[in-house]
């Protein structure tokens, strides 16, 4: 199988590629390497870890981080972001809708049951209309790419979508290892990430917000994997980072102790799964959520980012009729194309799945990280005999997919660059009037050679993400 390299089209580097190329063959490897060791040392320094759950040295673990930038050119970020922009506003339509009217279902576009049967479609959201009629404040949409023009969605992340820390701090590090190459290279910048957010929650303030909106982010504490961007976040933003015993309901509001007594809050960027996020309203053992807080949410007292249900627009199945979302919402053609998607519930599907596995890429409905999936042609006789048996058991809990030709770019390694596969997480910002795309996002690189996988549960490592300007 023959990937695209991003960086070279035979032995010459691509437009995009072509001034840091430049740069790196005038480079002394041996100076390389060491900058990779002090850029190692930048993030253990700044504490940036990432939890596995399961492993006995998690809280220890650093994302392993690659100094070769990924490049795209400007030209072809602007493709991108149109395309990202279109999916954002017809994901946010269609929570509105199905929260609703349900027009989607009444037209037969989705079966209802794939809605009603649905464990992150959430009933007590119905006829519930959040602030600004924003539902996904924050979106990650996972992009791969196969070719010179060839961009596929992989998934769409509405929930809580996670890794814009280590976007961040990939730039961070760049800049202070690497000062020269930003002068040589019109590279759009990412800092600003933090303002925008809270300008994009500020703008979906509740209508019982008085005055300037108080914003705080609630975490689950410090044994979550993600703990470190919580508070990362919470501090760049100038936004408290809460956890629920710092958060009670006061007088139609939801308040945080302070030193001088309980103070409202109007906004909650969350980071807490919606079956913890109220035990009155969800799971009542929950010790991570805030007791009647989705009373005062459909009160209009507070607003929740991401929206309560929301969750719903990642569900895999559901991906598998976003070409029809968007154009049921937008009336337009879907910019951004999908992976071609078997849902193994179709029982004509499930019988091709089971007759494909060692080809496909088979993954749970609700999934993520990399966890509970097989990849067909990196898989043994074995577990995909064990896979066999769980789609014969559980056919509604699984997608599949064929196995893509992922692009490459290089990574620094002892012998020189060598290529690895790669995906892009571009962060969306979602306010009241308008949809901000961060030039960039989070490039994850499978470490392994050969490997398909770039999840960081699963040893994947990140690039800093360079957009170029126009």
């Amino acid at each position: 199988m023959e990937f695209f390299d991003e960086m070279l089209a035979g032995d010459q580097p691509r437009e995009s590629y072509q001034s840091y190329h430049d740069w790196f063959s005038s480079q002394d490897t041996k100076l390389l390497k060491r900058k990779m060791i002090e850029a190692e040392a930048v993030f253990r320094r700044t504490g940036i870890t990432f939890n596995v759950y399961g492993k006995k040295d998690a809280d220890e673990r650093l994302i392993p981080f690659d100094i070769i930038p990924r490049i795209i050119a400007a030209r072809e970020w602007q493709h991108l972001t149109r395309g990202i922009e279109q999916r954002v506003r017809a994901i946010n339509a269609f929570l509105h809708d199905i929260y609703h009217g349900q027009e989607i279902l009444k037209a037969g576009i989705i079966p209802s049951a794939l809605i009603e049967n649905n464990d992150a479609y959430l009933p007590q959201m119905i006829g519930v209309t959040p602030p600004g009629k924003v539902y996904t404040h924050i979106v990650g949409v996972d992009l791969v790419r196969t070719g010179a023009d060839d961009f596929f969605v992989l998934e769409d992340n509405a929930r809580t979508p996670s890794g814009v820390s280590y976007m961040l701090e990939n730039r961070e590090t760049m800049l202070q290892i690497f000062p020269e190459l930003f002068s040589k290279n019109k590279v759009q910048r990412v800092n600003n990430y933090p303002q925008m957010l809270r300008q994009s929650l500020e703008a979906c303030a509740p209508p019982k917000c008085d005055g300037k909106p108080v914003i705080a982010v609630l975490t689950p504490g410090i044994h979550n994997s993600a703990y470190f961007e919580h508070a990362f976040l919470a501090d760049q933003m100038g936004a408290e980072l809460v956890e629920s015993h710092d958060l009670r309901v006061r007088k139609g509001k939801v308040c945080m102790r302070t030193t001088q007594g309980y103070t409202p809050i109007d906004v909650i960027y969350r980071r807490v799964d919606d079956d913890y996020l109220d035990p009155l309203n969800f799971k009542p053992e929950s010790m991570l959520g805030i007791a009647g807080v989705m009373d005062i949410y459909r009160a209009g007292g507070i607003t929740i980012a991401n929206a309560p249900g929301a969750g719903i627009a990642d569900d895999k199945a559901i991906y598998s009729y976003m070409p029809d979302i968007v154009r049921f919402y937008t009336g337009e053609k879907a910019l951004l194309r999908n992976i071609e998607t078997w849902r193994c519930s179709d029982a004509d599907s499930l019988k091709y799945v089971l007759e494909h596995l060692p080809e496909l890429v088979v993954k749970e409905v609700h999934g993520s990280g990399g966890y509970g999936m097989l990849v067909g042609p990196a898989s043994t006789k074995a577990e995909i005999e064990r896979f066999r048996k769980k789609l014969i058991n559980d056919p509604d809990n699984y997608i599949a997919q064929p196995t893509l030709a992922l692009s490459t770019t290089p990574i620094l390694e002892k012998g020189g660059l060598s290529p690895r596969h790669v995906d892009l997480r571009p962060f969306v910002l979602v306010g009241s009037n308008e949809i901000m795309t961060t030039p960039g996002g989070l490039t994850r690189v499978a470490m392994k050679k050969g490997s398909l996988v770039v999840n960081s549960s699963q040893g994947g490592g990140t690039k800093d993400t360079w957009v170029l300007e126009d």
